[in-house]
């Protein structure tokens, strides 16, 4: 799998996260970090099939796609042919997630949490992870129990914010039955 890097005009094709680093420490307003390493990683790592947005600085991100295109012009002539296969694997990938596989399941969610702060009586959100082994009939039920269970607890504030079920932000992984 392939990576398209754009930030702002700049763009390029790489064939692996070290090019894609390279590419990004040549741009001038790019300073590449542990932090954007590893997320390229994981994001090169999963199973994602969707854009990825990584923050660069507090007011900048650039965008990673991944693409089986081995060039440039590949990458740009796949346009909508590109988009419609992706929409394929990623309703397949939904219908796995109720697919029947009963048994107990390890389950990790990173969720903005909204935080009071007592002197100035204002919110912030803050990512907050949350990990947990709980047994269910499917990871859509995984989801739904954890998610549940978070909106239900007394120190967690109604205004928390909770990824989708397709998010990198939630992980979860079979452990057995």
């Amino acid at each position: 799998m392939n990576l398209y890097i754009r930030f702002f005009d700049d763009e390029a094709l790489v064939y692996s996260v070290e090019e894609a680093l390279a590419f990004l420490a040549s741009l001038e307003d790019v300073e590449v970090n542990d932090s954007i390493r590893i997320e390229l990683e994981k994001f090169m790592a999963s199973n994602a099939v969707y854009p990825k947005h990584i923050k660069v600085n507090q007011r900048s991100f650039f965008i990673a796609i991944k693409t089986t295109a081995a060039t440039m012009e590949e990458f740009k002539s796949k346009g909508a042919t590109q988009n419609k296969i992706e929409k394929a694997i990623q309703k397949e990938a939904l219908a796995n997630y109720s697919k029947s596989q009963p048994g107990w399941y390890e389950a990790k969610i990173i969720f903005k949490r909204v935080i009071m702060n007592p002197e100035t009586q204002k919110s912030k959100y803050v990512d907050t992870p949350f990990v947990c082994k709980l047994k269910a009939e499917n990871v859509q039920e995984c989801y739904d129990k954890v998610v549940d269970y978070l909106r239900n607890r007394q120190d967690i504030d109604p205004r928390s914010q909770f990824p989708s079920i397709k998010s990198q932000n939630f992980e979860f992984s079979f452990v057995g039955e």
